[in-house]
């Protein structure tokens, strides 16, 4: 399962979902993604480097 905590008007925010979390927020404070565990096929790979740029994406969000 996906976990990611954020902080939003100075408050502690857990999403499993990365669509649900909200567009601007204070701060990321953890991003953890499901990783499926090893040997990983193709589509896993592809899936796995994407979270990388969902990262930066997440971050560019941040308000402070």
């Amino acid at each position: 399962m996906h976990n990611f905590e954020i902080l939003l008007n100075g408050e502690l925010k857990t999403y499993h979902e990365y669509d649900e979390i909200p567009e601007s927020f204070d701060n990321v404070i953890s991003f953890r993604p499901h990783m499926p565990p090893p040997p990983h096929t193709e589509e896993e790979h592809e899936e796995i480097h994407g979270w990388e740029e969902k990262f930066k994406q997440l971050l560019s969000r941040e308000t402070k």
